[in-house]
């Protein structure tokens, strides 16, 4: 079944983040069945930086590419804006397709963009965003591959211009929606009764929207659920632990409650498959 015919049972698929390659090793060895390429944890692993619109359309293409190379799963990756208008759009699409991604998500924000839980954000006219829709449904090669239009009106201009934002979308060929931060479980409930396409639901620890569970989200009838950053934010944590008993006791052992094992590490990547290589080609 296509990554696109399981959206459309609307069973809450949970896709975590992956702010790199490791990281998507991560998921897939866990389980999930899809993987989001999150502009925000490139930015924050890669750059130090916070999400404001300090990556670009080579760094993202680059980190699908190597993401893609280890991972089988669907891809669906995170372009902002397509990094420009209309035109910069269906060349982001005509890239990342390319690149590996089965799914495209473009946002109605103006440059600089900033994270859907900041506040400060500021948006395009919504018949330009439909137009950069529409230039990425015209771009794609294939028809499994996936549009999705996310608007960040709620936070702007309330959320019913958010729904009517997301309608106008629709129209110019979107395959999926995704309303960013809504405020209260009432809003979250009535995305999904109000669009006739799948909605994805991003749910932020720490952020505005309120969480729920997998089950109920998959009863109220969301496609996807976001967890864009929730690796990146446990290997802060993990890097924190692991290094502040490291400067505190002045040594580290291989302690299974602070960090991964030595062994565990190579299994992830998959050092016994190049041992294997070396031996087969070896002269």
């Amino acid at each position: 079944m296509s990554f696109k015919q399981k959206l459309q049972q609307k069973r809450a698929i949970l896709v975590p983040g992956a702010p790199n390659a490791l990281a998507a090793r991560v998921i897939t060895d866990l389980g999930f069945e899809a993987i989001y390429v999150t502009g925000a944890g490139v930015t924050n692993m890669s750059l130090g930086l916070p999400d404001l619109s300090f990556v670009d359309l080579t760094q993202i293409v680059q980190h699908t590419m190597a993401i893609r190379n280890v991972t089988d799963l669907p891809l669906v990756v995170d372009a902002d804006t397509g990094f420009g208008n209309a035109v910069n759009v269906a060349h982001t699409v005509r890239m990342l397709e390319r690149a590996g991604a089965c799914a495209v998500q473009i946002e109605d924000q103006k440059m600089p963009k900033r994270c859907g839980h900041f506040a400060g954000k500021e948006l395009v006219a919504p018949r330009e965003m439909a137009a950069k829709v529409k230039a990425a449904v015209d771009a794609r090669r294939s028809d499994e591959f996936l549009i999705i239009a996310r608007t960040d009106a709620r936070a702007t201009e309330g959320f019913q211009a958010a729904l009517d934002r997301a309608a106008l979308y629709v129209e110019a060929g979107a395959d999926l929606i995704f309303i960013e931060a809504p405020e209260s479980e009432e809003e979250v409930r009535r995305i999904p009764a109000s669009l006739p396409v799948p909605q994805l639901v991003n749910l932020v620890v720490g952020g505005r929207t309120p969480i729920f569970g997998q089950a109920e989200l998959a009863e109220i009838g969301f496609a996807m659920v976001l967890y864009a950053n929730v690796a990146l934010q446990g290997a802060i944590l993990g890097m924190q632990n692991a290094l502040g008993t490291l400067i505190r006791h002045g040594r580290m052992d291989e302690d299974g409650t602070i960090v991964a094992s030595f062994a565990e590490r190579q299994r992830l990547v998959r050092k016994d498959h190049y041992d294997e290589l070396e031996r087969r080609y070896a002269t």
